[in-house]
């Protein structure tokens, strides 16, 4: 029996535990049935609760733990006690491989703590990245994320923004809601914290439990669309009904990624699209942190192939950072060469190491553009042409009928099957469940690649 003593203090300390409603609300729409368990829910810095939630709970069955920051409390301050509750947060998804969701909502760290505030940062940043690559990490940004606060929520796999979502290092140049998304801070944006909960859930839904775990199988619908030439509709057209959730929407334009299932089985979807422009510098990081994430948790990466190339401006180091990417990564790769892949850039989209290589008949595989590779190859056939720029165009059509074909390409070993736009859902679903149980490839023994920056 208690005392009268320890009742009191009891109940005093369940009324002073209870958290913010706005941060423990967050937690509620994460989980399933808004149930959860508070971690360290009577820690204190001074008299008042540190400024945030930590917790753990189930979202679509799996076991996940979170944090929620609350403003409520002296601004939500990140002060030594604060970051140890998120920081033992981290270390019990690492023990037993689980996901972490961060919600982040603070105006920084408690100045008062001096140094100790950049140290207790560094703490949280070294947790958060130590753990990278080991359970999926996905951050809500739902309010102030300033300084290093930005840094460690812009080091989770996918980063969610809401419209009252603020991410900067500098006052001067804060990016809130969509303008996140358009420079490619963040991956997701959701209008609200109930639609960033959703998106969050349905990530978690998705993506496998940890990186030793296999992704879940669900039930499907087949799609009902058609490929009728943009990177989303060929998407549409392979992957289940219903099941995509596009990434960095707005950012990279003249790249396409997301996740989907085929089949039930989860895929990452990247994708070219030659209506926006040849591939930029925006368009090379996109596609090469989104298949590092893919590889990450072994999901397959099925990419589509339709660029004439980069563009002038963008960067060589960029270019390499998207070779390496494809390169290093050792999940299942499948390509399908929908239009053109020229040069370069259908180096550095994988398609030598892929683990299988389709084409449409239509396609065009060629080292350089046709209209170029005519002035290298035929320019003596350009001499005395009446209207050079006809001629020019003839020729192109007759090099790419005759030298870069798919046809061409199928006889030198360049590409496995030709296939219709009809066939690539049966296709790409075949090989999927073929090479379901692909092997890391055999890799000299090193500490880690040096990706270009």
């Amino acid at each position: 029996m208690l005392t009268e003593s320890q009742r009191v203090r009891f109940e005093a300390y369940k009324a002073a535990s209870s958290g913010s409603g706005k941060a423990s609300g967050r937690l509620a729409g994460l989980f399933d049935d808004g149930a959860f368990t508070e971690i360290n829910a009577g820690v204190k810095h001074g008299n008042e609760l540190t400024g945030v939630v930590t917790a753990y709970g189930y979202v679509d069955g799996k076991p996940v733990y979170a944090f929620s920051q609350d403003r409520s409390v002296k601004g939500g301050a990140v002060n030594v006690h604060h970051a140890a509750k998120i920081c033992k947060v981290l270390e019990l998804a690492s023990r037993t491989g689980a996901p972490v969701v961060g919600i982040y909502d603070s105006n920084g760290a408690f100045i008062d703590d001096g140094a100790e505030a950049l140290k207790v940062y560094s703490d949280i940043l070294t947790q958060i990245n130590s753990l990278s690559g080991v359970v999926p990490q996905i951050s809500v940004v739902a309010g102030v994320c300033a300084g290093s606060a930005a840094m460690a929520a812009c080091s989770a796999d996918v980063v969610v923004i809401t419209d009252d979502g603020e991410l900067y290092t500098d006052p001067n140049c804060i990016k809130k809601g969509k303008e996140a998304v358009a420079n490619g801070t963040a991956a997701v944006y959701a209008k609200d914290d109930a639609s960033a909960m959703e998106e969050v859930r349905k990530l978690i839904a998705l993506l496998p439990q940890n990186n030793i775990s296999v992704a879940p199988m669900f039930e499907f619908d087949a799609p009902t669309g058609a490929a009728t030439g943009s990177a989303e509709d060929t998407a549409k057209a392979v992957a289940d009904l219903g099941s995509i959730t596009e990434l960095y929407d707005g950012f990279g334009n003249s790249a396409y990624t997301a996740f989907a299932t085929i089949g039930g089985s989860v895929v990452g979807i990247a994708a070219t699209y030659k209506e926006e422009g040849k591939l930029s510098s925006d368009d090379c990081s996109k596609l090469s942190r989104f298949v590092r994430t893919c590889d990450a948790f072994t999901v397959p990466v099925i990419t589509f192939i339709d660029t004439e190339g980069f563009s002038p401006e963008t960067g060589v180091r960029d270019m390499a950072k998207l070779a390496n990417s494809y390169a290093e990564a050792t999940t299942l790769k499948i390509s399908v060469v929908t239009g053109k892949a020229y040069g370069a850039a259908m180096s550095a989209l994988g398609s030598g190491n892929a683990d299988v290589t389709y084409a449409y008949p239509d396609a065009v595989i060629s080292p350089l553009a046709p209209e170029t590779a005519v002035e290298f190859l035929w320019h003596d056939k350009l001499k005395g042409a009446k209207d050079l720029a006809a001629e020019r165009t003839k020729l192109a059509a007759q090099y790419a009928e005759e030298m870069a074909s798919v046809f061409d390409a199928a006889e030198k070993g360049c590409v496995d099957d030709i296939i219709t736009a009809e066939e690539a859902r049966e296709k790409i679903l075949a090989a999927l469940e073929a090479m379901s149980g692909k092997r890391m490839n055999k890799r000299l023994p090193k500490k880690h690649s040096n990706m270009p920056f």
